[in-house]
Order: structure tokens, then C-alpha cells, then sequence
């Protein structure tokens, strides 16, 4: 997975990002979204998208972009991972980070080729923003595979099911803040003091 910051729409509308996921055995493009920017958020919808269409993979394999990877600062104050990686491993897929670009060499490879490709074939077919270029990617995704994508040495899909629901799905893709519950069953959290409504249960 990696995403390439780009003049995509050659002027005809502001530079954005799109978010490359590739099978790295055959080069098949799996998932393709633009976006404004390179987010956690982004990541995070996009990710759902995918195993939403294909399942669930044992690894994505990334650079050290902030959205996978903790800068030091955060590992001081015992963070452990970032609210991506948290949602990674709640879904039980490891999160691989690269240390060099050439280490993920076909993504970079499929960039540059995107750069090139899809940027003419919006021209062609009169896209001029996100919105228009994210509704036509899948047709674009279909063509690209079946003239460029290798046949797999084994046809074993390695993606797991999605067994969660859609609401658990909600909540693991959500931003998350831990809070100590108090003896008084309160939590503070952003400068307001919740009460936390007792039960018979």
C-alpha cells in the first residue's frame, strides 16, 4: 500500500493523492481512491473498502509514512501504534514497513506507471475531480488487470473472510481514546467530565 501525491487532473483540479494497494505476486491493482490527502482517515476508509471487497489479508506491506509508523516522540509517552496499526491488529493483519523505497519496489514501480497511464486516460474520458475519477477507478482497476497482471504461481487466495459485522466494523475503524473510568463513574475526555450512567446488569 503506499500513496502517491500527484497532479492527477493536469490543472483541471487541485493535486491530490491517490492510495495504491497492489497484490505483490502478480501486480494485480486490488484498490485504487483518491483523496485530498494521505490521512489516517483516508487509510482507514479505504482499508474497510478493501477487505470489504476481497476479505481480510495476512499483511499489508508500507512504507514509514506517520499513518503506520510511530515517530519517537509518541513511543516515549508508551504509545505502542498508531490508530491505523490499532485497527490492523484488531483485524489480525500484520502491518509491514519497509525501509527503503526499492523494498517496495512493484508499488513504486505501479506509481510511476499510474502517473503516466491513468493520468491520460482521465484526460480521455473528461474526469475532472475526485468524486468523478473515484466512481470510474473500478472500471479503470479491470482493464489495467486483465492487460497487465501476472497469473499467480499458485491460485490460492490467501485473504481471509471478513467475519465482523458492519458495526463492528464501525468501531475498529474509528478513532479511539483510552480513559480511566473513576470510583464516581466518570471519564474526562477534551476538557468536559462524562457520568456514566450506572445499570442493574
Amino acid at each position: 500500500i503506499d500513496g502517491s501525491h500527484h497532479d492527477w487532473f493536469e490543472g483541471r483540479a487541485e493535486k491530490c493523492c491517490l492510495t495504491v494497494y497492489i497484490d505483490d505476486a502478480t501486480g494485480r491493482l486490488m484498490t485504487l481512491r483518491f483523496s485530498d490527502v494521505e490521512s489516517t482517515f483516508d487509510y482507514m476508509n479505504i482499508t474497510r473498502q478493501y477487505i470489504e471487497e476481497h476479505g481480510k489479508p495476512i499483511a499489508f506491506y508500507s512504507d514509514k509514512h506517520s499513518v503506520f509508523r510511530l515517530n519517537r516522540g509518541e513511543v516515549k509517552t508508551g504509545k505502542q501504534m498508531t490508530e491505523f496499526g490499532r485497527a490492523l491488529f484488531e483485524l489480525n493483519i500484520d502491518l509491514i514497513c519497509a525501509n527503503s523505497s526499492q523494498a517496495k519496489g512493484r508499488v513504486e514501480r505501479a506509481n510511476k506507471t499510474l502517473q503516466d497511464r491513468l493520468i491520460k486516460e482521465m484526460r480521455l474520458a473528461g474526469i475532472d475531480s475526485i468524486e468523478e475519477a473515484n466512481a470510474w477507478l473500478p472500471e479503470f482497476i479491470a482493464d489495467f488487470n486483465q492487460r497487465f497482471a501476472r497469473t499467480p504461481y499458485s491460485l490460492h487466495d490467501a485473504h481471509r473472510p471478513l467475519r465482523e459485522s458492519s458495526s463492528e466494523l464501525d468501531d475498529i475503524f474509528a478513532r479511539q481514546r483510552r480513559r480511566v473510568l473513576t470510583r464516581s463513574l466518570t471519564i474526562q475526555y477534551d476538557k468536559v467530565v462524562y457520568l456514566i450512567k450506572p445499570s442493574d446488569a
